[in-house]
């Protein structure tokens, strides 16, 4: 029998605490990972408080994974044994929908998410489908990778879905978790950068992350100023934001596209046909754009700002997270045994 030792909650907004399980027999094409590094994504909270009405309990938090490969089903492909890979927030697909035959993985009929009815990282292995193990380029820092398998695909997956270019103004709402990376990725991509956000002492932290400009959005003239500027807003928040005053700084077909989890999105119709603007969301991404993701980080120097706990310390890092004191992502450094 294989024991798995994790950090568990038995209850919604319960603490965590050591548990053990058998996951029982490997599956003919997954791979178990011996979990290095786990990044803590606000997502873990909002599974361990069953804010979504979807958690399952004892749960396992942790779906930004790094560590090496331990075992692989005889029909697992692309890895090997002892090679280092990471696993994010999607675990497993069914390949041969219309949506995986698309290249649109991340949106399977029958998507397997890592920390939703199953045992998520916090743990000293995890699996997953073969497909969903991606390589860890040696370009890219394995102790912070993690963040950039959920919070770094999500914002990323956008740049290649609505084909922005290098010319494109595109302002980032929110600088972070998932807005302090975004402004990275869309700098190095070539882009005009203006970060929105609603603390003044977060201006020069946003310049050297890579925005060209800052506007406060409790300021309405200084957002109304913003009129008709940008090609792409994105938004990374999960609070109450001025949606209205964004579509007006939207220039003609822009996109206001939301990667947050806002609490109601509402808007005006009309601004939006006179404009041809639109308003959308997205999910992570496939494995595809994963490995590109993670090519164009290595390549630009992009990582996410992260602080170190000890996963024995889950407990004191997730409190940190929720009294908004991360700067800007943790990560977990794998000591139990």
């Amino acid at each position: 029998m294989i024991e798995i030792h994790a950090l568990a909650a038995s209850s919604a907004k319960g603490r965590l605490e050591p548990f053990s399980y058998d996951p029982g027999p490997l599956g003919d094409e997954q791979v178990e990972i011996e979990v290095q590094y786990c990044g803590i994504c606000h997502s873990d909270v909002s599974m361990l408080n069953n804010e979504w009405g979807i958690s399952k309990y004892p749960f396992v938090p942790g779906h930004e994974a790094i560590g090496k490969v331990v075992a692989a089903g005889p029909d697992a492909k692309s890895v090997t044994a002892g090679q280092t890979v990471g696993l994010g927030w999607n675990a497993g697909s069914c390949l041969h929908c219309a949506q995986c035959l698309d290249g649109d993985h991340n949106m399977c009929r029958s998507l397997e998410q890592t920390i939703v009815e199953r045992h998520g990282a916090f743990a000293t292995r995890v699996r997953c489908h073969w497909l969903w193990a991606t390589p860890i380029p040696d370009s890219v820092d394995p102790a912070k990778a993690g963040p950039l398998l959920c919070g770094g695909i999500t914002v990323f997956n956008p740049l290649l879905q609505f084909d922005v270019k290098p010319t494109d103004h595109v302002g980032v709402v929110g600088i972070g978790g998932l807005g302090h990376m975004a402004l990275q990725f869309l700098n190095k991509w070539g882009c005009h950068v203006t970060a929105f956000t609603t603390s003044d002492n977060k201006a020069d932290e946003a310049k050297k992350m890579g925005a060209h400009a800052v506007i406060n959005t409790r300021s309405q003239p200084d957002l109304k100023s913003a009129a008709g500027s940008f090609n792409l807003i994105l938004s990374t928040v999960m609070a109450e934001i001025d949606l209205p005053g964004f579509i007006n700084a939207l220039g003609p077909k822009g996109i206001f596209h939301t990667v947050g989890v806002l609490p109601e999105v509402k808007a005006p119709s009309f601004p939006l046909i006179v404009g041809q603007k639109s308003i959308s969301g997205s999910p992570s991404g496939a494995p595809a754009t994963v490995i590109k993701m993670l090519e164009f980080a290595g390549r630009h120097k992009v990582e996410p700002i992260t602080e170190s706990f000890p996963m024995s310390k889950a407990n004191e890092a997730l409190a940190h997270l929720e009294a908004g004191k991360a700067r800007y992502r943790i990560v977990l450094t794998n000591d139990l045994k």
